[in-house]
């Protein structure tokens, strides 16, 4: 299957609605429509495919660049492709998520996490940032530098007040990663979470809220789901 056919399906499969939907979420177009559980269709059937992923990203649609993410062979993803990733991504929000994704489970993921968030671009910032919560959340503690991730948690306590606005989510959302997945520093992030307060975002047209970090490692406390690891950055 070419990523051609691939997208002349998808554009078959996009509906107004969600479409609708999507786009108050600064998705910008071409975008068609597609629901995420029909690209995971495509997933379920294709599974990795380091070419057809490089060639739906290309099209720049965010329904194929979104499927792209899923079927993306994270081990043959070079550090050219993902900076290439980065610099095309349909939206803010393909660079912190599909980007990220991949990123997190290769063997580039912290290097360029850490090049990313110190980017004054707020697209490329969010995606280093989303990286780092998504690496804490899949890799092993032993398998993570923990004080580097300390001297992380401490930098977003110290910054994020001045960051640009989805930036401010991204760091937020790393906070609550290393609350939740990383038990030896649970604590350290709560009480950080607890001296941020309440994160203000810009959400623009939609209902999500920003979440509030000690409520949220609380909640997964209460779970006992402290440093459980997800199987896979991919969403």
């Amino acid at each position: 299957m070419t990523a051609a056919e691939i997208l002349k399906q998808l554009k078959a499969l996009g509906t107004d609605s969600y479409k609708k939907v999507i786009l108050n979420h600064d998705i910008q177009e071409p975008v068609y429509g597609v629901k995420i559980e029909e690209l995971k269709k495509f997933q379920k059937r294709i599974k990795k495919d380091y070419q057809l992923a490089l060639d739906l990203y290309d099209s720049g649609v965010y329904d194929a660049q979104y499927l792209a993410g899923l079927i993306a062979d994270d081990e043959k993803m070079s550090k050219k492709d993902l900076r290439n990733w980065l610099t095309k991504a349909n939206c803010i929000a393909i660079c912190g998520t599909v980007v990220a994704w991949v990123a997190a489970e290769s063997k580039h993921g912290w290097g360029l996490a850490m090049e990313w968030i110190d980017s004054g671009k707020e697209n490329v910032a969010t995606a280093g940032w989303d990286t780092l919560g998504l690496i804490v959340a899949i890799r092993d503690d032993a398998d993570l530098d923990l004080d580097a991730i300390k001297q992380l948690v401490e930098r977003v306590e110290q910054t994020i007040d001045e960051a640009p606005n989805k930036v401010r989510y991204a760091m937020n959302s790393f906070i609550i990663a290393v609350g939740i997945y990383v038990k030896s520093l649970g604590a350290l992030a709560k009480k950080t979470g607890e001296r941020i307060g309440v994160v203000t975002v810009d959400m623009g047209n939609t209902a999500c809220k920003v979440p509030f970090a000690p409520d949220y490692i609380k909640k997964a406390e209460k779970r006992g789901s402290i440093g459980k690891k997800r199987k896979s950055a991919r969403c």
